[in-house]
């Protein structure tokens, strides 16, 4: 199996004297999803912010294959002035768009509006829509079903599940049955 994420003895902390990670190590490979519990504050979004190089770690090392996220927030995701269609098509190929689209029960013709005239769990299954389009080896999901009802969240985590042998998952989740369900490892930070 691929390797698609290294992360190896990673340190960081927002100020030297309190460390959020200290030698922190993680590999996740194709086919694979690992869950990262904890928290508010515990550093769970601060590790997908060092995997993406946007902060950088006081010492280690961290590798990944091409990625793709959803973050918690879907209406900080998407601009406020453009359809959800032509944001999607900016980024990825709409080839399996409609095979897509019913993974995760979402309506075509949502993604013709601005993403204000969506409901937050439209936005996020509008937000998962794109990055699985953009086919990624490594998909980072950071509270992806926080904003779904329970029979949404099922629907649109088994979707994700069904790709698993084509990508490798990191899922940042406070629910611990969903990480318990989905998840090969459950790491508790």
């Amino acid at each position: 199996m691929d390797t698609l994420l290294e992360i190896s003895n990673v340190s960081f902390g927002y100020s030297k004297d309190a460390l959020l990670f200290e030698d922190f190590s993680l590999t996740l490979k194709r086919g694979e999803v690992k869950a990262i519990v904890g928290e508010s504050g515990a550093g769970k979004s601060t590790l997908f912010e060092l995997i993406l190089q946007n902060i950088q770690p006081f010492s280690g090392h961290i590798s990944h294959a091409r990625c793709s996220q959803v973050f918690q927030d879907p209406y900080s995701s998407f601009h406020p002035s453009f359809t959800l269609r032509n944001q999607i098509q900016d980024v990825a190929s709409l080839d399996a768009l409609e095979k897509v689209l019913k993974a995760v029960n979402l309506e075509h013709d949502l993604l013709l509006k601005l993403p204000h005239e969506l409901s937050g769990g439209q936005l996020q299954r509008a937000s998962i829509v794109r990055a699985m389009l953009m086919k990624p080896d490594l998909l980072l999901l950071d509270e992806p079903t926080s904003a779904l009802d329970n029979v949404i969240q099922l629907e649109v985590m088994q979707s994700l599940m069904q790709n698993l042998g084509s990508m490798g998952v990191l899922l940042i989740t406070h629910d611990m049955d969903l990480a318990t369900w989905c998840a090969d490892e459950v790491i508790v930070i």
